[in-house]
């Protein structure tokens, strides 16, 4: 398979992020912290065992939560679905292949939530879920630049990747976006991340 053709494998598989390196795709976050580990690369070096845990802790969280939420809001009520998500998945494609794999998407995307429990969930009860997330990264984070003071972690990149995803993703509703901006500290987080790292591709909105 080539290197094009494995990448768009992970993009459709669901696994972002991921890095090319020379002949090489590696896929999600998780392996990619691996992958740089193995090479000489931590962002997390610094850190002892019970700051490394927390991180962990953290991770877990944004998983559970952010991640879960994002694909809930985005798979699992019809408006959003129906005006914004499959046909902005299925845009590459032509049809009837498009819609096909959107719909394969949505089902498997609402398979998993009835798998979790998040099945009977309403919106309103995803976004409080989403609130109550920020509103535990913002305690830790308080007024340090980063999750772990002055050093930016692995926690800063996945935490930034879903937020900033949340700030700038087109929705039916703005709803999800304005739990996240009610946080200013976590929001100020996102624009340092963004004018540090990607200062010659702002997203953002002032």
């Amino acid at each position: 398979m080539s290197l094009a053709a494995e990448a768009f494998v992970s993009q459709m598989a669901g696994k972002i992020p991921f890095i090319h390196v020379g002949n090489q795709v590696v896929s999600e976050l998780g392996p990619i912290v691996q992958f740089t580990k193995a090479k000489g690369h931590s962002l997390s070096d610094s850190l002892d065992d019970v700051q490394r845990a927390e991180m962990k802790a953290y991770m877990e969280l944004v998983y559970n939560m952010l991640l879960t939420s994002e694909l809930f809001v985005q798979w699992c009520d019809d408006t959003t679905a129906g005006e914004i998500s499959r046909p902005r998945y299925s845009s590459p494609y032509s049809w009837p292949l498009g819609n096909i794999l959107a719909y394969q998407k949505q089902w498997e995307v609402r398979r998993k939530m009835n798998a979790i429990g998040w099945g009977r969930k309403t919106l309103e009860q995803v976004y409080e879920d989403v609130n109550q997330c920020c509103q535990a990264l913002s305690q830790r984070l308080g007024t340090q630049p980063y999750f772990f003071n002055k050093q930016a972690t692995e926690l800063d990149a996945l935490v930034f990747g879903h937020l900033f995803t949340i700030l700038t993703t087109r929705l039916t509703s703005t709803e999800l976006a304005e739990r996240v901006k009610s946080y200013s500290n976590l929001l100020s987080f996102c624009r340092r991340i963004e004018q540090t790292y990607f200062e010659d591709k702002k997203l953002m909105k002032d």
